[in-house]
Order: C-alpha cells, then structure tokens, then sequence
C-alpha cells in the first residue's frame, strides 16, 4: 500500500552512488535513483521540494561534517543517508572510525525528518576479483545499518542479496558505478521500500547475452585498468579525490522542476 500522506521534500546525501554516476543524460549531467525517486514522489505532492548534496568520492567523514548540518536545518520529510563505501575500499580503514561517524550522521538526521533511509550496498565479492578481503567490512557495516534502522524507525534498502546486481550490463564501463539501467532499479528498490506500489520487477535478470571471447574480455580488462584503475590508484597515493572542490547538483531545498521521469 502507498503511503497515506505524500512526501513534499527529499534530501540525498552521500558520495557518488547518490550523486548519479555514471546515469548520464544528454546534456552531460548526472541523472541518477535519487533524481528518480524525487521525480515520481514530485507527481504525488505540489509543490514538492528536492535537494541532493551528495558529491562523487566522499568518505563518510566528510559527509557527516559537510552535508549532514545542512540537511538537518532542511527539516525534510524524506531524508536518504549513504556513505562508508568509498572508506571500507580504501586498504587502510579503521571501521570502526567509519561505524561511528555512520551512526553519528543518523543520528543527528532522525529526529529532522519523518523518514529516513538507509542503504545495504551491492555485495561487491561476485562481481569483482580481489574484493573477498572487503567483505567483513561491508558486513560490519551493514549489522550497524541494521541497528540504526531499529533504532531510529529507518528504512532499509536492501541491495547486498539481490543477485542482478552481479550483472555488469547494470554497470558503468568503470565498474564501479551503476549505469542508468542500474539507477532505474535502485530507484524501483527505494520507492517499494517506502510502501509506493510496484512499477516493475526491479529483481528480475536481464535477459540472456552472448559472452564476450577470452581476446575480448583481456582486452576490455586492459582497457579498465588503463582509464579507470590507475588513476583510481593514483588518487588514493596522493590523497586526492574525484570530488575535490566539486560542489552538490542540488544544494538548496528547492521545488522539483524536471519533467517528470521514467522509473
């Protein structure tokens, strides 16, 4: 059943998976779930009102101290929390650190809003070589997520367990940023989580695709490495980010003037 009363404000938080990247439109611009979600709740509330403050490689540090004052002064209805992924990536984190700045950034943003949101990512290890050694930290993580939920009326948008997730046609050439088509189910994901009724199967496997030869899959492996990977490294080794100096999309609590959009 769809909630009794609409939502007339959202405000996003977190790092680049909030942001939009890599759901590009035509203009160049960052789409993305929480775009989408904001749209169809828009077609439910005049009116409605929509901020995004997440910027692409934050850690939650950063959100907790730069986006999380701003969205508790918006005193939004709806208010989506992501962050610590871009920290448990990283071969040094002390998740403890991460846990805490997590649960502190809840905290101070339940009592703003009617409703919070809370994300379990997508279980990185069946999609990427190497990421095994991540997962008791993203399991970790997720058992504080669980908690905070209890213990703030939260709801959970639950990724990790859903196994289209491991498909890499719902992701970017990066591979690690969901592309539009990822987006869209994400979005999907959110809006069954708030009690919206279901517009598609947002579970549901892609339909069968040939596989690419072993030449193929060497080459683009190559290729990833080059673009992707190694500038990747590079960030890490000279303490940059790809959000350095980069400001939110949306960083006032203004009405939603999009046309309205597909999810």
């Amino acid at each position: 059943m769809e909630k009794a009363t609409p939502f007339t404000s959202f405000v996003a938080l977190g790092d680049s998976f909030t942001e939009g990247m890599s759901d590009q439109g035509p203009d160049g611009s960052y789409r993305g779930w929480a775009d989408l979600v904001a749209a169809r709740l828009a077609g439910r509330a005049p009116g409605f009102r929509y901020a995004n403050l997440a910027v692409r490689g934050k850690l939650i540090g950063q959100i907790a101290a730069e986006q999380v004052p701003v969205a508790a002064a918006m005193n939004a209805d709806l208010v989506s929390l992501v962050g610590g992924i871009n920290d448990v990536l990283r071969p040094k984190c002390d998740v403890g650190l991460v846990c805490a700045r997590l649960e502190e950034a809840a905290e101070t943003l339940a009592p703003t809003t009617r409703q919070l949101v809370l994300f379990r990512s997508t279980d990185p290890t069946r999609r990427m070589r190497g990421s095994a050694r991540l997962l008791p930290r993203v399991e970790r993580l997720h058992a504080l997520l669980d908690d905070l939920a209890r213990r703030h009326d939260a709801v959970v948008v639950d990724l990790f367990g859903v196994r289209v997730f491991d498909d890499p046609r719902l992701w970017a050439e990066d591979r690690l940023h969901l592309n539009t088509e990822g987006h869209r189910r994400v979005a999907e994901a959110t809006l069954r989580a708030l009690g919206y009724p279901p517009s598609f199967d947002w579970t549901a496997p892609l339909p069968p695709a040939g596989s690419a030869s072993w030449a193929d899959q060497r080459r683009a492996d190559l290729r990833w490495a080059r673009v992707y990977l190694g500038p990747w490294i590079g960030r890490r080794l000279t303490g940059r980010s790809s959000g350095d100096g980069r400001a939110a999309k949306r960083a006032d609590l203004e009405p939603w003037t999009s046309g309205p959009a597909s999810v």
